[in-house]
Protein backbone atom coordinates (compact mmCIF):
# COMPACT_ATOMS: atom_id res chain seq x y z
CA UNK A 1 0.00 0.00 0.00
CA UNK A 2 1.16 3.28 -0.92
CA UNK A 3 1.15 5.77 1.95
CA UNK A 4 0.31 9.38 2.42
CA UNK A 5 2.79 11.64 2.01
CA UNK A 6 1.20 14.35 4.56
CA UNK A 7 -1.10 13.93 7.36
CA UNK A 8 -2.87 17.12 6.37
CA UNK A 9 -5.40 16.93 3.55
CA UNK A 10 -6.24 20.13 2.32
CA UNK A 11 -10.03 21.03 1.97
CA UNK A 12 -10.35 24.49 0.94
CA UNK A 13 -11.45 27.34 3.14
CA UNK A 14 -7.84 27.50 4.73
CA UNK A 15 -9.09 24.03 5.97
CA UNK A 16 -7.25 20.90 7.06
CA UNK A 17 -8.11 17.20 7.42
CA UNK A 18 -6.06 14.98 9.40
CA UNK A 19 -3.54 14.19 12.74
CA UNK A 20 -2.76 17.74 14.99
CA UNK A 21 -5.77 19.87 13.04
CA UNK A 22 -9.33 20.96 14.80
CA UNK A 23 -11.56 18.20 14.28
CA UNK A 24 -13.24 18.63 10.85
CA UNK A 25 -17.23 18.35 11.45
CA UNK A 26 -19.66 17.55 8.78
CA UNK A 27 -23.40 18.00 9.14
CA UNK A 28 -24.60 15.38 6.62
CA UNK A 29 -28.07 16.42 4.93
CA UNK A 30 -28.26 13.22 2.81
CA UNK A 31 -31.58 13.30 1.66
CA UNK A 32 -32.93 14.63 4.34
CA UNK A 33 -34.11 17.20 2.34
CA UNK A 34 -37.17 15.26 0.48
CA UNK A 35 -35.91 16.22 -2.32
CA UNK A 36 -37.34 19.99 -1.43
CA UNK A 37 -35.06 22.98 -2.85
CA UNK A 38 -36.54 25.45 -0.26
CA UNK A 39 -35.63 22.76 2.82
CA UNK A 40 -31.70 21.77 1.63
CA UNK A 41 -30.93 25.65 1.41
CA UNK A 42 -32.82 26.12 5.16
CA UNK A 43 -30.71 23.44 6.10
CA UNK A 44 -27.20 24.51 5.03
CA UNK A 45 -27.99 27.81 6.66
CA UNK A 46 -28.87 26.33 9.69
CA UNK A 47 -25.75 23.93 9.61
CA UNK A 48 -23.23 26.81 9.15
CA UNK A 49 -25.36 28.53 11.92
CA UNK A 50 -24.90 25.51 14.11
CA UNK A 51 -21.00 25.31 13.57
CA UNK A 52 -20.57 22.37 11.02
CA UNK A 53 -17.36 23.23 8.90
CA UNK A 54 -19.08 20.78 6.12
CA UNK A 55 -22.42 19.91 4.58
CA UNK A 56 -22.76 16.96 2.80
CA UNK A 57 -25.32 15.58 0.24
CA UNK A 58 -26.00 12.03 -1.51
CA UNK A 59 -26.47 11.58 -5.20
CA UNK A 60 -27.59 8.91 -6.86
CA UNK A 61 -29.01 8.13 -10.52
CA UNK A 62 -31.91 6.22 -9.83
CA UNK A 63 -32.20 3.19 -12.39
CA UNK A 64 -28.50 2.80 -11.51
CA UNK A 65 -28.50 2.50 -7.56
CA UNK A 66 -31.91 0.95 -7.57
CA UNK A 67 -32.53 -3.08 -8.01
CA UNK A 68 -34.89 -3.41 -11.33
CA UNK A 69 -37.00 -5.44 -8.86
CA UNK A 70 -37.79 -2.91 -6.65
CA UNK A 71 -38.61 -0.27 -9.29
CA UNK A 72 -42.17 -1.10 -9.73
CA UNK A 73 -42.73 -1.73 -6.02
CA UNK A 74 -45.75 0.76 -4.86
CA UNK A 75 -44.93 2.94 -1.42
CA UNK A 76 -46.74 5.61 0.19
CA UNK A 77 -45.02 8.80 0.19
CA UNK A 78 -45.50 12.11 1.66
CA UNK A 79 -46.34 13.26 -2.08
CA UNK A 80 -48.99 9.99 -2.18
CA UNK A 81 -48.62 6.34 -3.43
CA UNK A 82 -45.74 5.99 -6.10
CA UNK A 83 -43.87 4.22 -7.23
CA UNK A 84 -40.36 3.34 -5.67
CA UNK A 85 -38.35 4.28 -8.77
CA UNK A 86 -40.64 7.70 -8.66
CA UNK A 87 -39.88 7.81 -4.84
CA UNK A 88 -36.03 8.03 -6.00
CA UNK A 89 -36.10 10.59 -8.35
CA UNK A 90 -38.69 12.87 -6.32
CA UNK A 91 -36.00 13.15 -3.51
CA UNK A 92 -32.91 14.25 -5.99
CA UNK A 93 -32.24 17.19 -5.95
CA UNK A 94 -31.93 18.99 -9.52
CA UNK A 95 -28.79 20.77 -11.47
CA UNK A 96 -29.99 23.99 -10.40
CA UNK A 97 -30.70 23.44 -6.89
CA UNK A 98 -26.99 22.13 -6.58
CA UNK A 99 -26.32 25.55 -8.09
CA UNK A 100 -28.02 27.54 -5.70
CA UNK A 101 -26.57 25.20 -2.94
CA UNK A 102 -22.92 26.00 -4.58
CA UNK A 103 -24.09 29.90 -4.63
CA UNK A 104 -25.19 29.85 -1.22
CA UNK A 105 -22.04 27.69 0.58
CA UNK A 106 -19.40 29.83 -1.08
CA UNK A 107 -21.22 33.03 0.19
CA UNK A 108 -21.63 31.51 4.16
CA UNK A 109 -18.06 30.16 3.72
CA UNK A 110 -19.08 26.41 4.40
CA UNK A 111 -17.64 23.78 2.15
CA UNK A 112 -20.22 21.35 0.68
CA UNK A 113 -19.68 17.59 -0.83
CA UNK A 114 -21.58 14.67 -1.83
CA UNK A 115 -21.34 11.08 -1.45
CA UNK A 116 -21.78 9.59 -5.07
CA UNK A 117 -23.56 6.25 -5.34
CA UNK A 118 -22.30 5.27 -9.29
CA UNK A 119 -20.09 6.92 -11.78
CA UNK A 120 -22.31 9.46 -13.60
CA UNK A 121 -23.01 10.82 -10.50
CA UNK A 122 -19.13 12.01 -10.13
CA UNK A 123 -20.09 13.53 -13.72
CA UNK A 124 -22.77 15.41 -11.82
CA UNK A 125 -20.71 16.73 -9.07
CA UNK A 126 -17.46 17.52 -11.39
CA UNK A 127 -19.39 20.41 -12.76
CA UNK A 128 -19.62 22.10 -9.12
CA UNK A 129 -15.55 21.46 -8.19
CA UNK A 130 -16.53 19.90 -5.03
CA UNK A 131 -13.06 20.05 -2.83
CA UNK A 132 -13.29 16.08 -2.01
CA UNK A 133 -15.43 13.14 -2.29
CA UNK A 134 -17.36 10.53 0.25
CA UNK A 135 -17.68 7.14 -0.72
CA UNK A 136 -20.37 5.66 1.22
CA UNK A 137 -19.86 2.16 3.08
CA UNK A 138 -22.56 0.51 0.71
CA UNK A 139 -20.37 1.55 -1.98
CA UNK A 140 -17.05 0.51 -0.80
CA UNK A 141 -16.58 -2.82 -3.07
CA UNK A 142 -17.41 -0.81 -6.08
CA UNK A 143 -14.39 -0.69 -7.90
CA UNK A 144 -15.41 0.91 -10.98
CA UNK A 145 -16.59 3.78 -8.70
CA UNK A 146 -13.33 3.77 -6.51
CA UNK A 147 -11.63 4.42 -9.86
CA UNK A 148 -13.96 6.95 -10.89
CA UNK A 149 -13.23 8.78 -7.95
CA UNK A 150 -9.76 8.44 -7.66
CA UNK A 151 -9.01 9.76 -11.02
CA UNK A 152 -10.42 13.23 -10.29
CA UNK A 153 -7.66 13.57 -7.94
CA UNK A 154 -10.03 14.87 -5.28
CA UNK A 155 -9.36 13.82 -1.37
CA UNK A 156 -11.68 11.28 -0.41
CA UNK A 157 -13.10 9.95 2.64
CA UNK A 158 -14.10 6.08 2.81
CA UNK A 159 -16.83 4.99 5.36
CA UNK A 160 -16.17 1.73 6.28
CA UNK A 161 -19.44 0.11 7.52
CA UNK A 162 -20.59 -3.11 6.92
CA UNK A 163 -16.92 -4.16 5.47
CA UNK A 164 -14.42 -6.76 6.20
CA UNK A 165 -11.16 -5.75 7.18
CA UNK A 166 -10.14 -7.46 3.43
CA UNK A 167 -12.62 -5.29 2.22
CA UNK A 168 -11.12 -2.04 3.79
CA UNK A 169 -7.61 -3.49 2.26
CA UNK A 170 -8.79 -4.09 -0.96
CA UNK A 171 -10.53 -0.25 -1.35
CA UNK A 172 -7.70 1.49 0.48
CA UNK A 173 -5.06 -0.11 -2.05
CA UNK A 174 -7.40 1.27 -4.94
CA UNK A 175 -7.65 4.69 -3.82
CA UNK A 176 -4.78 5.43 -1.37
CA UNK A 177 -3.19 8.02 -3.61
CA UNK A 178 -1.81 10.81 -0.53
CA UNK A 179 -5.59 12.47 0.34
CA UNK A 180 -7.32 9.42 1.28
CA UNK A 181 -9.23 9.42 4.62
CA UNK A 182 -11.32 6.35 6.53
CA UNK A 183 -14.50 7.05 8.33
CA UNK A 184 -15.33 4.48 10.99
CA UNK A 185 -18.75 3.83 11.15
CA UNK A 186 -21.62 0.91 11.53
CA UNK A 187 -24.22 0.73 9.00
CA UNK A 188 -27.11 0.40 11.53
CA UNK A 189 -29.88 3.56 11.03
CA UNK A 190 -30.04 4.07 14.44
CA UNK A 191 -27.27 2.16 15.81
CA UNK A 192 -27.52 0.53 19.24
CA UNK A 193 -24.44 1.61 21.20
CA UNK A 194 -23.03 -2.15 21.34
CA UNK A 195 -22.25 -2.34 17.89
CA UNK A 196 -20.68 0.91 17.79
CA UNK A 197 -17.23 -0.61 18.74
CA UNK A 198 -15.75 2.51 18.84
CA UNK A 199 -12.36 1.24 19.40
CA UNK A 200 -12.15 0.63 15.88
CA UNK A 201 -11.15 4.02 15.58
CA UNK A 202 -7.85 3.17 16.95
CA UNK A 203 -7.50 -0.12 15.05
CA UNK A 204 -7.88 1.68 11.71
CA UNK A 205 -5.11 4.18 13.09
CA UNK A 206 -2.52 1.62 13.94
CA UNK A 207 -3.32 0.01 10.74
CA UNK A 208 -3.37 2.64 8.21
CA UNK A 209 -1.07 4.96 9.83
CA UNK A 210 -0.59 8.34 8.85
CA UNK A 211 -4.14 8.16 6.84
CA UNK A 212 -6.28 10.13 9.18
CA UNK A 213 -9.57 8.42 10.37
CA UNK A 214 -12.47 9.99 11.53
CA UNK A 215 -16.25 8.99 12.79
CA UNK A 216 -19.37 8.65 10.92
CA UNK A 217 -22.35 8.07 13.24
CA UNK A 218 -26.19 6.70 12.98
CA UNK A 219 -26.48 6.55 16.78
CA UNK A 220 -29.02 8.61 18.54
CA UNK A 221 -27.50 11.07 21.10
CA UNK A 222 -24.00 12.14 21.35
CA UNK A 223 -22.12 10.98 23.83
CA UNK A 224 -20.53 8.42 21.89
CA UNK A 225 -19.63 10.92 18.97
CA UNK A 226 -17.35 12.61 22.02
CA UNK A 227 -15.98 9.47 23.28
CA UNK A 228 -14.99 9.07 19.23
CA UNK A 229 -13.53 11.83 19.51
CA UNK A 230 -11.51 11.26 22.94
CA UNK A 231 -10.09 7.92 20.86
CA UNK A 232 -8.57 10.42 18.06
CA UNK A 233 -10.88 10.74 15.46
CA UNK A 234 -9.35 13.68 13.39
CA UNK A 235 -13.23 14.08 11.92
CA UNK A 236 -16.45 13.38 12.86
CA UNK A 237 -20.07 13.14 10.66
CA UNK A 238 -23.41 13.28 11.82
CA UNK A 239 -26.92 13.04 9.69
CA UNK A 240 -28.46 16.99 9.99
CA UNK A 241 -31.74 17.68 10.44
CA UNK A 242 -34.23 20.44 11.27
CA UNK A 243 -36.52 17.94 12.84
CA UNK A 244 -36.51 14.33 13.40
CA UNK A 245 -39.81 13.64 13.28
CA UNK A 246 -39.96 14.84 9.16
CA UNK A 247 -40.59 12.00 7.20
CA UNK A 248 -37.50 9.58 5.90
CA UNK A 249 -35.60 6.59 6.40
CA UNK A 250 -32.08 8.77 8.13
CA UNK A 251 -33.96 10.96 10.42
CA UNK A 252 -34.42 9.06 13.12
CA UNK A 253 -30.65 9.01 13.38
CA UNK A 254 -30.01 13.02 12.70
CA UNK A 255 -28.94 15.72 14.86
CA UNK A 256 -31.44 18.57 14.82
CA UNK A 257 -29.91 22.22 14.98
CA UNK A 258 -29.66 23.00 18.63
CA UNK A 259 -27.76 19.91 19.41
CA UNK A 260 -25.63 19.94 16.66
CA UNK A 261 -24.50 23.03 18.03
CA UNK A 262 -23.87 21.71 21.39
CA UNK A 263 -21.86 18.97 19.56
CA UNK A 264 -19.98 21.52 17.67
CA UNK A 265 -19.30 23.22 21.52
CA UNK A 266 -18.37 20.61 23.24
CA UNK A 267 -16.31 18.87 20.35
CA UNK A 268 -14.08 21.94 20.50
CA UNK A 269 -13.70 21.60 24.38
CA UNK A 270 -12.72 18.09 24.29
CA UNK A 271 -10.06 19.00 21.81
CA UNK A 272 -8.77 22.03 24.24
CA UNK A 273 -9.03 19.64 27.35
CA UNK A 274 -6.98 16.84 25.65
CA UNK A 275 -4.15 18.63 25.45
CA UNK A 276 -0.46 17.54 24.06
CA UNK A 277 -0.22 14.48 26.74
CA UNK A 278 3.36 16.15 28.31
CA UNK A 279 2.68 16.74 31.78
CA UNK A 280 3.81 19.66 33.25
CA UNK A 281 3.01 22.23 36.23
CA UNK A 282 0.93 24.86 35.18
CA UNK A 283 0.69 28.62 36.27
CA UNK A 284 -2.40 27.89 37.89
CA UNK A 285 -1.61 25.34 40.37
CA UNK A 286 1.33 27.20 41.73
CA UNK A 287 -0.63 28.79 44.16
CA UNK A 288 -2.37 25.47 45.27
CA UNK A 289 0.93 23.86 45.09
CA UNK A 290 2.69 26.44 47.33
CA UNK A 291 0.11 26.27 49.77
CA UNK A 292 -0.69 22.76 50.24
CA UNK A 293 3.05 20.64 49.47
CA UNK A 294 4.51 20.47 53.13
CA UNK A 295 7.63 19.13 51.34
CA UNK A 296 8.85 20.95 48.31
Amino acid sequence: MQTQKSHRIPLGNNMYLGHGEPVFIIAEIGINHNGSEELALKMVEAAHAAGANAVKFQKRTPEICTPPEQWNQVRMTPWGEMTYIEYRHRVELSFDTYKAIDRLCRNLGIIWFASCWDEPSVDFMQAFDIPLYKIASASLTDRGLLEKIKATGKPVILSTGMSTPEEIRSAVDILDSGHLALAHATSTYPCPPQELNLRVIETLRREYYPLPVGYSGHETGLATTYAAVALGACFVERHFTLDRAMWGTDQAASVEPEGFRRMVRDIRDIERALGDGIKKVYESELGPRARLRRFL
